[in-house]
């Protein structure tokens, strides 16, 4: 199986997009944690696409997006993100509406800062086992000077085809710590993907500029007030090894999350994994169907 690849031009980037659902249906924008790729979203996809106009996408370097020029930060995810913004809003026929955002795991970051600084571009939020750091560090900012060794690993294990081996045996272990389901696409497309060096570099690009993204974000919050628009914050509880202590933190964290805006609902679910829209897509696309209108 073999994706067909749309590409767009975003912010200087080029970023593989798909599209799905019927034209003239409210705009959603999905946004993937980190490493993710566009098919994490497929089941959740499938419930939205009956009534909204869903844009997914890969960040540059991941998925079938091309190796960004920019290394990752905060300020590159917003720009991409009010682009695919605009382009939603466009391709659902509605140009200069504003999106519902869907964001996952470390892509909450770059969905809130979206909406402080662009609140034009967002009617809504759902954040999605959203990551949360409520006191980050980065004292040293070397996310930008390690972006081209991390690159430079990655061409290497494609040229010598460790990555072949590294990708997929990667992305299961992650996957059998965060998820109770099997992919939602073919093995062969998975190790397309994950068997790519530019994937495994971007992968770790993302890793080293976490810590920056969190720290950016809280000075962003100084700065920029949460618009008062609708706020769904849907809490995973259930992953592998995590102790009592780290589940009320995560729990609370996510809390003060959905009271960033007098419209903001905490959603706790005990029983679920990390991977919220592919083993809980129906309480995703619920969320969705709430804050979308």
């Amino acid at each position: 199986m073999t994706p067909r690849i749309t590409l767009e031009n975003v912010a200087g980037e080029q970023v593989h997009v798909v599209g799905d659902g019927p034209a003239g249906g409210p705009p959603v924008l999905l946004s993937s944690g980190l490493g993710g790729a566009w098919f994490d979203w497929l089941p959740t996809v499938g419930l939205l696409a009956e009534r909204h106009r869903v844009l997914n996408f890969d960040r540059p370097g991941l998925g079938l997006s091309p190796l960004g020029g920019a290394a990752p930060s905060l300020r590159r995810e917003v720009r991409i993100l009010a682009g695919l913004a605009e382009i939603a809003a466009e391709r659902a026929g509605r140009p200069g509406t504003p999106v519902t955002v869907v964001a996952h795991s470390m892509a909450g970051f770059h969905a809130e800062a979206l909406a402080r600084l662009h609140p034009e571009l967002v009617r809504a939020l759902v954040l999605v086992d959203p990551s949360c750091e409520p006191d980050p560090h980065a004292p040293v900012r070397l996310a930008g000077l390690l972006d081209p060794a991390a690159k430079g690993l990655g061409a290497a294990l494609g040229f010598t085809r460790l990555s072949k081996l590294v990708g997929p045996l990667g992305r299961r272990l992650v996957m059998r710590h965060t998820s109770d389901r099997d992919e939602p696409v073919p093995d062969e497309v998975v190790r397309s993907v994950y068997g790519r060096g530019t994937v495994l570099g971007a992968v770790l690009s993302e890793q080293f500029a976490y810590g920056e993204m969190a720290v950016d974000l809280v000075r962003l919050r100084e700065r920029r007030p949460f618009p008062a628009i609708p706020l769904v914050v849907l809490t995973a509880l259930a992953d592998a090894g995590r102790s009592a202590e780290a589940r009320t933190r995560w729990r609370e964290g996510h809390r003060r999350l959905a009271e960033m805006s007098p419209h903001g609902r905490h959603v706790v679910l005990a029983d679920a994994r990390h991977m919220l829209q592919l083993d809980r897509p129906e309480v995703v696309a619920d969320a969705v169907a709430e804050v979308a209108g």
